[in-house]
């Protein structure tokens, strides 16, 4: 929530300025107007969340800006000012929508209970319309699909802690939904009804993090023309995500420190401190061990934060997950840009199953959305599909598969694709891994198995140009039979 912004429409300018100088001391950004037409072209510039005008005024009246006011800005709040304070004029603007009258001459305490009557019931709407959002976006941990063991342990760990006040640290690869999960923990806490304020460590400029997080005071710093909240404060009574929390310069970890420990922040050009009730979660797709290790992260702050650690699987570990996410995002995409009417064969499962995205989940989600919107058929078809999808199911097809008549060894076969994959990658076994749909390690195991060795992988490569990349079916054993000492040599091992 930003700094309130308030407009006076007083033609008296002793009076005028009396007002703006109240209000002022609130912490709020006050404009002042002389006369109706003024006021509007103040308020086409830039929204005003509270008008406090006179009734009375040169030309147009304050009721008719009123009206007006009603009818172009109606989440602006209008109090009138009036001399006459009959019974009449009151009902009158009440029936137009003023949310409250003042009687002149004004008195300096009543004029800041109203404005902070005002304000906080702007808080309260602003809250409720946040929670609203929060309930119908179903941020609890049924939005997190899957059913997968990886996933479920992670879930229950969270649904546990959930009901306790414990600083949380969420880790996991980018796109695995380190924020969604931190939603779902505030949805099923005690402090649900109350705002959950997310701070992205690595958005915001470095210079102007500090006064995000914490706020500052007036004249702390060239442009510091009021006091300013910080999203902290904001938060108080509620959550406080942050994300990234790797990408946190190092001066200010030992502020976040003083917050985490004791509750407290204090604003950038003050001595003083704030309590505040905040819970904090934290994340980051960073190794903070690694991260301290080279001085780039305070320990004590790690242990702060490591409470209770919860590590969110990437997508190539929980697959069996794959089916059931593919589905919800295209049923999700179709309706957001109403194609209710495409459909995917469950066939075309394969391909999205035998890809390791290392995007995660929300990679896997913007794929399927640029399916739905790029489809112009009425049914998802292969050609429909981004070109990486279909390298991961080119071996899914059995009908593009040509065995020899006299028979093959599957495990010579395997050996050759292997050795086809490491020839493709130049030798590197990461890429090699990744193209075969499986993990590094796994890619080892294999080759340990089928006793492929440095030296003839190096031998494999060594004439290679850069053109020489693709597997074709002869390289993977697919449309003869293996060489008479590929096949002994596999036998033996």
């Amino acid at each position: 929530m930003s700094v309130p912004r308030l407009l006076v429409v007083e033609d008296d300018l002793a009076l005028q300025r009396v007002i703006q100088a109240q209000i002022a001391q609130m912490g709020v950004q006050v404009s002042v107007a002389g006369e109706v037409p003024e006021a509007l072209e103040i308020l086409r510039k830039d929204l005003h969340d509270l008008v406090i005008s006179d009734l009375n005024l040169p030309g147009l009246s304050g009721l008719e800006l009123l009206k007006t006011v009603r009818a172009e800005y109606p989440d602006t709040t209008v109090i009138l000012m009036t001399a006459f304070g009959t019974v009449e004029t009151a009902v009158e603007a009440m029936k137009n929508g003023a949310y409250d009258y003042l009687t002149k001459p004004l008195h300096p305490y009543e004029l800041r209970l109203l404005v902070n009557r005002v304000l906080e019931r702007r808080r309260l709407l602003e809250e409720v319309r946040s929670l609203r959002e929060t309930i119908d976006n179903k941020f609890g941990f049924d939005s997190m699909l899957g059913h997968s063991k990886a996933l479920l342990r992670v879930l229950d760990s969270a649904a546990y802690v959930a009901g306790t006040d414990a600083t949380v640290l969420i880790l996991g690869e980018t796109g695995t939904g380190k924020e969604l999960l931190a939603k779902a923990i505030h949805v099923n806490s005690a402090r649900r009804d109350r705002p959950f304020v997310v701070i992205n460590c690595g958005a915001i400029p470095r210079e102007l993090l500090e006064s995000e997080l914490f706020g500052h005071v007036r004249g702390a710093f060239t442009g510091a023309l009021t006091h300013k909240k910080g999203k902290v404060e904001m938060a108080d009574g509620g959550t406080v995500f942050l994300d990234e929390i790797g990408e946190m310069p190092l001066e200010l970890q030992v502020r976040l420190l003083r917050l985490v420990q004791e509750r407290e922040i204090e604003k950038v050009g003050s001595a003083h401190q704030i309590k505040v009730d905040v819970r904090i979660i934290a994340a980051t797709n960073r190794n903070l061990e690694q991260l301290i290790k080279e001085g780039r992260f305070r320990e004590d702050l790690y242990y702060r934060l490591a409470v209770v650690p919860l590590t969110l699987p990437a997508l190539r570990e929980r697959m069996e997950d794959i089916s059931e996410l593919v589905v919800h995002f295209f049923e999700r995409s179709k309706e957001r840009l109403g194609k209710s009417h495409l459909k995917l064969p469950s066939s075309m499962l394969s391909y999205f199953q035998n890809h390791d995205w290392p995007g995660n989940v929300r990679e896997l989600e913007n794929t399927l959305s640029r399916i739905v919107v790029l489809c112009r058929g009425d049914q998802v078809m292969p050609s429909d599909l981004p070109v990486f999808l279909h390298g991961a199911s080119s071996y899914l097809e059995p009908e593009k598969l040509i065995l020899p008549e006299n028979g093959l060894s599957l495990e010579a076969l395997e050996r050759s694709v292997i050795l086809a994959a490491l020839r493709r990658f130049n030798g590197n076994q990461t890429n090699a891994a990744r193209h075969l749909s499986i993990s590094r390690k796994v890619l080892m195991n294999r080759m340990a198995k089928y006793r492929i060795r440095k030296s003839e992988v190096q031998a494999l490569t060594s004439d290679l140009s850069p053109q020489s990349l693709p597997i074709t079916a002869e390289e993977g054993g697919l449309s003869s039979p293996p060489h008479k000492s590929v096949r002994k040599q596999a036998s033996s091992s």
